[in-house]
């Protein structure tokens, strides 16, 4: 049996407005060893049709607490051209938070599945399986 020194981190965006996956959002993820720390960027990726990212960089030996950062106004103001495109009435706002920041703590050796639930005018979040 091996144990793990490090946390792992996964996670996913459904748009709550539509009910489905919100495919395209920029996620960037930062880390730090320590309450007093610095947060040190790692990268981040995007998330894919199915509203996943796959991809988000491992978390280095002795993290205990973790951001993830969610660029969603870009992803908001696309949804809202393409249905302007469909229906030229629509002018509703893009997003109100144009931008999720999620912080919270972890331990060595969990996973930590952070999903995002999503709106134009709010979100919510939880620690998923």
């Amino acid at each position: 049996m091996s144990t793990s020194t490090t946390a792992s981190v996964s996670t996913h965006i459904l748009d709550t407005s539509v009910g489905r996956p919100a495919d395209g959002v920029a996620v960037h993820l930062a880390a730090r060893a320590g309450r007093e720390a610095d947060w040190r960027a790692l990268g981040g990726s995007a998330t894919d049709a199915d509203g996943r990212c796959k991809d988000l960089p491992a978390l280095p030996e002795g993290t205990t607490h973790v951001r993830l950062d969610f660029a969603v106004e870009p992803y908001f103001e696309k949804k809202q051209a393409d249905a302007q495109q469909d229906a030229p009435a629509n002018r509703d706002s893009g997003a109100f938070f144009p931008e999720v920041a999620i912080t919270f703590a972890v331990s060595p050796g969990e996973h930590y599945h952070v999903p995002l639930l999503l709106n134009p005018f709010g979100y919510s979040v939880y620690r998923g399986s």
